[in-house]
């Protein structure tokens, strides 16, 4: 019997399902505008107007259901159920205007006990493929049984919502129904917001189940040891999970079971500006036929791409599935992390390059999802600008952080793991005094926590912070490990890290009442004069 879409109402007469990737390859060259192919095999896409993911559009539907569970703010923004089935109706109708429309039939989360089957339908093929890249996809037997799915996207790529109808604040509109069980696109193309909406759904649905879902990398050894390493954009954790000596278990998405952690995703979604063989080797092979480069400028007679060109956006990326990375583990799935790595760059320079940290402080700190950005320096201001990001992923947490935290902590007394804070920012000095910490030192630190070289080594408590800073590191010069002890001016020192306190105790205070007084009291703490 031929696939269809009627139970949604939709009566298109080309239906292409997980579709083979020339095939893919064929209809985008042939029919979407602003395709190519690179000199090396990848396909060259355009994204349209939105080059990037648009979250004040994101909605989410409040219903009786979820409602009670859902940290309502500026990040999930409400929507009615109307409204909802009228961005439904009106995605619905744009797909029944196309002559052709894709269907993507994949799993999300390499564990079977915990995936979900997901339903795409959109009209562009570089969709098609990024979702064949993104997701797990399943084997021939498997796509005859898959049956009904769990979640389905309807992408209406560039059909606009209207922003007459109510609580649409623009032509753009990302709308998840948990009763539903469905996500509504609609007047973007970008891709990501297809990957980053089944995120959300994992991130509501696993901890119901004792899940902790984790917007993180992570690698195993080969002893079977397992490391996450979370952190903010520029903080290396692209490039410090991808290590020769670890096998990669995926580098954005994961979730931590009662056995272990798996991969929620089948491909991965990385970062192309400045792209080179020489600093990211990994990402660099993996850019082949059937990856997808997203937005990236090229030369019209060779097609070779300037990853370094950002005319049309800085946020160009390359999309490909996982086992184009050599060094990888699959399926998908480990054992219980045995460290949990807190990557920061701290462009205040008074974060120690490693720390070791209690539960509570463990949980503190993923709440903060702290980093520190170098400022713009028009006019000679060169202050750093703090950033933080709940759970290093706030804009895809559905609950309230501390429910997040709650568990890392959990997790982190049951299974015995170690938290750790390692920097890599600044020493001597915040940025333009000091200088950035070598990319050969962090690797010896993330080499000593994984082969246990901290065990039994003095440690040295940080004041203010409470962090246990360990008094010698192999391959790593002792007297930057205190970053007290790499500033010239001690004043500004405490000056300096009496600020970062401050920042971070202004930003704790919007989650205070929901958090255990266990963690509020892991905070940083002003030294009385």
């Amino acid at each position: 019997m031929p696939f269809n879409l009627e139970k949604y109402l939709i009566n298109t007469s080309e239906i292409y399902r997980n579709c083979s990737v020339p095939e893919l390859y064929e209809i985008a060259l042939r029919l979407e505008k602003g395709t190519a192919i690179s000199d090396v095999g990848a396909l060259l896409v355009y994204s349209g107007e939105k080059t990037g993911r648009s979250p004040k559009d994101k909605r989410v539907v409040k219903a009786p259901e979820s409602e009670q569970n859902i940290d309502w703010g500026d990040i999930n923004i409400a929507l009615d159920e109307h409204t909802f089935m009228i961005n439904r109706e009106r995605a619905i109708d744009y797909l029944n205007s196309r002559e052709r429309v894709f269907v993507v039939d994949a799993f999300a989360g390499w564990d079977p006990k915990y995936r979900l089957k997901v339903r795409v339908i959109c009209t562009r093929a570089y969709h098609a493929l990024f979702m064949q890249n993104m997701l797990i996809m399943p084997s021939q037997e498997e796509l005859a049984d898959f049956g009904e799915p769990d979640y389905t996207i309807f992408n209406g790529g560039s059909f606009p919502a209207n922003r007459y109808t109510s609580q649409m604040t623009s032509t753009t509109s990302v709308d998840v129904s948990l009763e539903e069980k469905e996500i509504v696109i609609l007047g973007t193309e970008y891709a990501g917001e297809m990957k980053k909406g089944i995120f959300s759904v994992m991130n509501y649905l696993m901890p119901l189940q004792d899940v902790l879902p984790m917007h993180c990398s992570a690698n195993v050894g080969e002893a079977g040891d397992v490391s996450v390493l979370f952190g903010l954009s520029g903080t290396g954790k692209t490039t410090l999970s991808a290590d020769p000596k670890r096998k990669l278990i995926g580098d954005d998405e994961h979730c931590w079971t009662d056995t272990g952690v798996f991969n929620i995703e089948g491909g991965c979604y990385a970062k192309a500006i400045d792209l080179s063989a020489e600093n990211e080797p990994d990402i660099f092979n993996a850019i082949r036929f059937g990856t997808i480069l997203e937005n990236v400028v090229y030369d019209d007679l060779t097609r070779e791409v300037d990853y370094s060109n950002t005319s049309i956006t800085q946020n160009t990326r390359a999309s490909y599935p996982i086992h184009f990375i050599d060094n990888i583990q699959k399926p998908c799935v480990a054992g219980i992390p045995k460290n949990i790595i807190f990557l920061t760059c701290d462009a205040f320079g008074v974060l120690p390059p490693v720390s070791l940290l209690t539960p509570e402080q463990a949980s503190y700190h993923f709440i903060s999802g702290y980093t520190a950005k170098v400022a713009g320096t028009e006019m000679g201001v060169k202050e750093p600008q703090a950033t933080f990001s709940a759970c290093f992923g706030a804009a895809f947490m559905m609950w309230h952080p501390n429910k997040y935290a709650e568990l890392l902590g959990q997790k982190i007394r049951t299974s015995g793991a170690k938290a750790w804070l390692v920097n890599t920012g600044w020493t001597g000095g915040p940025y333009g005094v000091g200088n950035r910490i070598k990319l050969k030192y962090t690797r010896a630190i993330i080499d000593a926590i994984h082969h246990g070289s901290f065990e039994g080594v003095d440690m040295l408590t940080e004041r203010q912070f409470g962090l246990q800073i360990p008094a010698t590191c192999p391959a790593v010069p002792s007297e930057i490990l205190n970053p007290k002890n790499t500033w010239e001016d001690k004043q500004a020192y405490d000056e300096t890290m009496d600020k970062l306190v401050g920042l971070f105790q202004a930003n704790f205070k919007q989650f205070q009442a929901m958090v255990n007084p266990d963690i509020i009291e892991a905070g940083p703490v002003l030294e009385t004069a």
